[in-house]
């Protein structure tokens, strides 16, 4: 099997998971399966690589940065909250 018939089995440096609800809405961010941070902005994620010692990190590389529900543009979620319903009065 040569290196082009095998599938890439790399692990990215920084994983940035799905946008949550909050005000504003912020992602998380695992380095080596840790939860290293919250970020607001792609501006948080730079700042959060540079304290881990990541200088220049690509963004747009999947093997140092893998995005979950979204890309770097995604900062707003995609799903509608709802609030809970209310009890009827009897």
């Amino acid at each position: 099997m040569t290196e082009s018939e095998s599938p890439r089995v790399t692990r990215p440096t920084m994983v940035v998971l799905g946008v949550q609800h909050g005000t504003p809405p912020y992602r998380l961010v695992e380095v080596a399966g840790e939860l290293v941070g919250k970020a607001h902005s792609v501006l948080d994620i730079i700042g959060i690589a540079r304290q881990l010692g990541f200088e220049d990190i690509d963004l747009d590389d999947p093997d140092v940065v893998r995005w979950v529900g979204g890309d770097k543009f995604t900062w707003t979620p995609w799903w509608p909250r709802h609030p809970p319903k209310s009890e009827p009065r009897a």
